[in-house]
């Protein structure tokens, strides 16, 4: 059999797994639509196809922003953890999760915004989600002293077992606004 003949007979959702499966880091999709010849639309199917099979299996694709790679399922982390003989993943303070779900719904975001939003200094915490990888520096915002703007990383995703930023709840503020409104007249 020729080896054209073989890679003919493997579909693209397969050749998709493998490119991913050798990838190191996320892959642009457009690198990805390049090397299998493939349109937006046609990459997208294939890779809704993949992450469908790979539901009964220990892998997940995981996306984020325009970039995807395979990672292994998070309801597996337990035992990937004791099989690698890894201490168990770090524990974030109320503080740190705090200033990570601000980032995560409202990123690019800056510090001054997540302080503001915190009601206190953000800049431990900050060089802490850093340090972790959780976050990253996206750029600089316009305005006075250009200050940097912070988006979360894939790492982010895979330490909480998200697919993609899509996944995350829908922010409900009305309960928290209805609070407001209440403490606020309660002071009057």
């Amino acid at each position: 059999m020729s080896d054209s003949k073989k890679s003919a007979e493997i579909s693209l959702a397969a050749k998709l797994e493998g490119l991913l499966f050798v990838a190191t880091e996320p892959v642009p999709l457009t690198q990805l639509g390049n090397a299998l010849d493939l349109t937006p639309a046609k990459l997208n199917k294939v890779l809704g196809e993949l992450e469908e099979t790979l539901l009964t299996r220990g892998l997940r694709v995981q996306s984020h922003r325009g970039r995807v790679q395979l990672t292994t399922a998070p309801e597996l982390a337990e035992l990937i953890q004791e099989f690698l003989e890894l201490d168990s993943i770090s524990r974030l303070s109320p503080a740190a999760l705090e200033a990570l779900s601000i980032i995560a719904y409202q990123q690019p975001v800056t510090r001054p915004q997540v302080d503001a939003i915190r009601g206190v200094n953000s800049d431990g915490v900050m060089r802490s989600l850093l340090t972790k990888g959780l976050i990253q520096e996206g750029g600089r915002a316009e305005g006075p002293g250009r200050p940097i703007l912070y988006a979360t990383t894939p790492e982010f995703l895979q330490h909480f077992g998200l697919e993609s930023l899509s996944v995350l709840p829908a922010l409900d503020l009305s309960e928290i606004i209805k609070e407001d409104v209440d403490s606020e007249l309660l002071k009057s």
